[in-house]
Protein backbone atom coordinates (compact mmCIF):
# COMPACT_ATOMS: atom_id res chain seq x y z
CA UNK A 1 0.00 0.00 0.00
CA UNK A 2 1.48 3.28 -0.95
CA UNK A 3 1.75 6.23 1.17
CA UNK A 4 0.20 9.72 1.59
CA UNK A 5 2.26 12.35 0.24
CA UNK A 6 1.65 13.76 4.14
CA UNK A 7 2.82 10.67 5.04
CA UNK A 8 5.43 10.12 2.88
CA UNK A 9 7.34 13.53 4.49
CA UNK A 10 7.89 12.15 7.62
CA UNK A 11 11.09 10.93 6.12
CA UNK A 12 11.87 14.10 4.27
CA UNK A 13 15.37 15.80 5.81
CA UNK A 14 13.59 18.94 7.55
CA UNK A 15 11.02 17.17 9.27
CA UNK A 16 7.81 18.92 7.89
CA UNK A 17 9.08 22.12 8.10
CA UNK A 18 7.60 22.84 4.47
CA UNK A 19 4.57 25.58 3.89
CA UNK A 20 1.94 25.10 2.16
CA UNK A 21 0.74 28.56 2.32
CA UNK A 22 1.00 29.30 -1.31
CA UNK A 23 -1.04 26.39 -2.21
CA UNK A 24 -4.65 28.07 -0.01
CA UNK A 25 -6.00 31.64 -0.47
CA UNK A 26 -6.49 32.53 2.93
CA UNK A 27 -3.67 34.29 5.55
CA UNK A 28 -2.46 32.02 8.49
CA UNK A 29 -1.29 34.47 11.56
CA UNK A 30 -0.36 32.73 14.85
CA UNK A 31 0.02 34.57 18.04
CA UNK A 32 3.05 32.49 20.25
CA UNK A 33 4.70 33.96 23.62
CA UNK A 34 5.03 32.42 27.24
CA UNK A 35 1.87 32.33 29.58
CA UNK A 36 0.82 35.33 31.00
CA UNK A 37 2.46 37.17 28.12
CA UNK A 38 -1.32 38.60 26.67
CA UNK A 39 -1.58 36.22 23.40
CA UNK A 40 -5.63 35.63 23.86
CA UNK A 41 -6.22 39.66 24.69
CA UNK A 42 -4.37 40.39 21.69
CA UNK A 43 -5.54 37.99 19.17
CA UNK A 44 -8.94 39.51 20.43
CA UNK A 45 -8.11 42.45 19.26
CA UNK A 46 -6.69 41.79 16.00
CA UNK A 47 -9.95 39.61 14.92
CA UNK A 48 -11.75 42.96 15.84
CA UNK A 49 -9.57 44.88 14.05
CA UNK A 50 -9.28 42.49 11.12
CA UNK A 51 -13.07 42.23 11.08
CA UNK A 52 -13.86 46.27 10.96
CA UNK A 53 -11.74 45.77 8.08
CA UNK A 54 -14.19 43.50 5.99
CA UNK A 55 -11.84 40.18 6.69
CA UNK A 56 -13.41 37.00 7.57
CA UNK A 57 -11.33 35.98 10.78
CA UNK A 58 -11.32 32.51 12.08
CA UNK A 59 -10.23 31.98 15.72
CA UNK A 60 -8.32 28.56 16.21
CA UNK A 61 -7.45 27.81 20.36
CA UNK A 62 -4.64 25.69 21.01
CA UNK A 63 -4.66 23.56 22.45
CA UNK A 64 -9.20 23.03 21.83
CA UNK A 65 -10.44 24.53 18.96
CA UNK A 66 -13.06 21.56 18.55
CA UNK A 67 -14.83 19.79 20.61
CA UNK A 68 -11.89 16.67 20.54
CA UNK A 69 -9.28 19.25 21.19
CA UNK A 70 -11.06 20.51 24.15
CA UNK A 71 -10.89 17.11 26.06
CA UNK A 72 -7.38 16.82 25.48
CA UNK A 73 -7.29 20.37 26.58
CA UNK A 74 -8.51 19.22 29.90
CA UNK A 75 -6.03 16.68 30.45
CA UNK A 76 -2.54 18.79 29.37
CA UNK A 77 -3.82 21.85 31.62
CA UNK A 78 -5.31 20.40 34.46
CA UNK A 79 -3.39 21.05 37.52
CA UNK A 80 -4.41 17.83 39.09
CA UNK A 81 -2.59 16.25 36.11
CA UNK A 82 0.76 16.57 37.72
CA UNK A 83 2.10 13.09 36.39
CA UNK A 84 1.54 13.34 33.15
CA UNK A 85 5.16 13.24 31.44
CA UNK A 86 6.95 14.57 29.01
CA UNK A 87 6.45 12.67 25.63
CA UNK A 88 2.49 11.98 26.34
CA UNK A 89 2.55 15.62 26.37
CA UNK A 90 4.12 16.17 23.24
CA UNK A 91 1.91 13.51 21.42
CA UNK A 92 -1.33 15.22 23.16
CA UNK A 93 -0.40 18.80 22.26
CA UNK A 94 0.13 17.58 18.29
CA UNK A 95 -2.99 15.52 18.23
CA UNK A 96 -5.32 18.27 19.24
CA UNK A 97 -3.17 20.39 16.97
CA UNK A 98 -4.35 18.00 13.93
CA UNK A 99 -7.75 17.49 14.87
CA UNK A 100 -7.82 21.64 14.45
CA UNK A 101 -6.26 21.69 11.32
CA UNK A 102 -8.67 19.14 9.58
CA UNK A 103 -12.16 20.67 11.29
CA UNK A 104 -11.14 24.71 11.47
CA UNK A 105 -7.70 25.88 10.22
CA UNK A 106 -7.49 24.21 6.52
CA UNK A 107 -11.55 24.62 5.81
CA UNK A 108 -10.91 28.31 6.96
CA UNK A 109 -7.92 28.99 4.68
CA UNK A 110 -9.35 27.17 1.93
CA UNK A 111 -12.48 29.68 1.70
CA UNK A 112 -10.06 32.66 2.08
CA UNK A 113 -10.20 33.85 5.12
CA UNK A 114 -7.65 34.79 8.04
CA UNK A 115 -6.83 32.15 10.65
CA UNK A 116 -5.79 33.63 13.99
CA UNK A 117 -4.09 30.76 15.97
CA UNK A 118 -3.48 31.03 20.33
CA UNK A 119 -0.19 28.93 19.52
CA UNK A 120 0.74 26.38 17.02
CA UNK A 121 3.58 24.30 16.43
CA UNK A 122 6.17 27.31 17.61
CA UNK A 123 4.92 26.55 21.15
CA UNK A 124 5.25 23.17 21.38
CA UNK A 125 8.87 23.40 20.01
CA UNK A 126 9.65 25.88 22.61
CA UNK A 127 7.97 24.73 25.51
CA UNK A 128 8.56 21.00 24.65
CA UNK A 129 11.03 20.61 22.48
CA UNK A 130 13.66 23.45 24.72
CA UNK A 131 11.17 23.53 28.33
CA UNK A 132 11.19 19.51 28.64
CA UNK A 133 14.19 18.99 26.72
CA UNK A 134 12.91 17.02 24.16
CA UNK A 135 15.15 18.36 21.58
CA UNK A 136 14.19 19.73 18.11
CA UNK A 137 14.25 16.57 15.90
CA UNK A 138 11.03 15.23 17.82
CA UNK A 139 8.87 18.05 17.85
CA UNK A 140 9.73 18.23 13.95
CA UNK A 141 9.42 14.31 13.45
CA UNK A 142 5.88 14.52 14.73
CA UNK A 143 5.02 17.85 12.99
CA UNK A 144 5.61 16.06 9.39
CA UNK A 145 3.15 14.02 10.25
CA UNK A 146 0.43 15.69 12.30
CA UNK A 147 0.82 19.17 10.33
CA UNK A 148 0.83 18.21 6.94
CA UNK A 149 2.65 20.91 6.14
CA UNK A 150 0.23 23.46 7.44
CA UNK A 151 2.81 26.61 9.10
CA UNK A 152 1.80 29.97 9.77
CA UNK A 153 2.75 32.53 7.48
CA UNK A 154 3.03 35.48 10.27
CA UNK A 155 4.33 34.26 13.65
CA UNK A 156 3.70 37.20 16.44
CA UNK A 157 5.82 36.82 19.21
CA UNK A 158 4.87 38.46 22.16
CA UNK A 159 7.83 38.90 24.28
CA UNK A 160 7.83 39.53 28.31
CA UNK A 161 9.88 38.98 31.42
CA UNK A 162 9.67 34.69 32.39
CA UNK A 163 8.68 35.65 35.79
CA UNK A 164 5.91 38.64 35.12
CA UNK A 165 4.05 36.44 32.40
CA UNK A 166 3.97 33.91 34.57
CA UNK A 167 2.44 35.97 37.58
CA UNK A 168 0.36 37.43 35.53
CA UNK A 169 -1.05 34.04 34.43
CA UNK A 170 -1.13 32.41 37.91
CA UNK A 171 -3.30 35.44 38.69
CA UNK A 172 -5.52 35.07 35.36
CA UNK A 173 -6.25 31.42 35.90
CA UNK A 174 -7.64 32.30 39.93
CA UNK A 175 -10.22 33.93 38.73
CA UNK A 176 -10.91 31.38 35.95
CA UNK A 177 -13.78 28.40 37.00
CA UNK A 178 -11.20 25.95 35.12
CA UNK A 179 -8.04 25.32 36.89
CA UNK A 180 -5.64 25.13 34.21
CA UNK A 181 -2.53 25.97 35.58
CA UNK A 182 -0.66 22.93 35.39
CA UNK A 183 1.99 24.88 33.29
CA UNK A 184 2.72 27.61 35.53
CA UNK A 185 3.27 25.03 38.33
CA UNK A 186 6.59 24.87 36.68
CA UNK A 187 9.92 26.16 37.89
CA UNK A 188 11.27 29.83 36.78
CA UNK A 189 13.98 28.24 34.99
CA UNK A 190 11.62 25.99 32.92
CA UNK A 191 10.37 28.89 31.96
CA UNK A 192 13.64 30.81 30.96
CA UNK A 193 14.61 27.63 28.74
CA UNK A 194 11.00 28.26 27.02
CA UNK A 195 11.97 31.69 25.82
CA UNK A 196 15.16 30.86 25.23
CA UNK A 197 13.22 28.59 22.69
CA UNK A 198 11.35 31.16 21.61
CA UNK A 199 14.51 33.62 21.11
CA UNK A 200 16.28 30.79 18.92
CA UNK A 201 12.90 30.04 16.92
CA UNK A 202 12.74 33.63 16.16
CA UNK A 203 16.97 34.01 15.14
CA UNK A 204 15.86 30.80 12.75
CA UNK A 205 13.23 32.37 10.84
CA UNK A 206 13.09 36.58 11.07
CA UNK A 207 10.96 36.51 8.11
CA UNK A 208 8.12 34.74 9.52
CA UNK A 209 8.27 35.57 13.29
CA UNK A 210 8.12 38.72 14.46
CA UNK A 211 9.16 39.96 18.24
CA UNK A 212 6.36 42.37 19.65
CA UNK A 213 7.44 44.05 23.17
CA UNK A 214 4.18 42.45 25.24
CA UNK A 215 5.60 44.50 28.63
CA UNK A 216 3.87 47.72 27.38
CA UNK A 217 -0.12 49.12 27.68
CA UNK A 218 -3.06 46.52 26.03
CA UNK A 219 -2.93 49.30 23.81
CA UNK A 220 0.34 49.91 22.85
CA UNK A 221 0.68 46.00 22.24
CA UNK A 222 -2.05 45.95 19.78
CA UNK A 223 -0.89 49.27 18.09
CA UNK A 224 2.35 46.90 17.35
CA UNK A 225 0.60 43.97 15.83
CA UNK A 226 -1.71 45.98 13.91
CA UNK A 227 1.26 47.59 11.92
CA UNK A 228 2.98 44.04 11.44
CA UNK A 229 -0.04 42.90 10.10
CA UNK A 230 -0.76 45.24 8.27
CA UNK A 231 2.84 45.57 6.71
CA UNK A 232 2.13 41.53 6.45
CA UNK A 233 -1.41 41.64 4.72
CA UNK A 234 -0.18 44.21 1.88
CA UNK A 235 2.87 41.74 0.72
CA UNK A 236 0.25 38.69 0.95
CA UNK A 237 -2.69 40.10 -0.75
CA UNK A 238 -1.13 43.42 -2.67
CA UNK A 239 -3.43 45.57 -4.54
CA UNK A 240 -3.53 46.12 -8.27
CA UNK A 241 -1.88 48.99 -9.50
Amino acid sequence: MSRTPWLAAFGRAEFGRYNRSLSWPGAFISFEGIDGSGKTTQLQRLSSFLSARGHTVTLAQEPGGTRVGREIRKLLLDKANSDLRAIPELLLYFASRAQNIEEVILPALEQGGIVLADRFTDATAAYQGYGRELGGDAVRRIEAVACRGVKPDLTLLLAIDPASGVRRALSRNAHQSDDESRMEQESIEFYRRVAAGYDQLLQAEPERIKKIDAAGSIDEVAAAIEAEVERFLSRRFPRPA
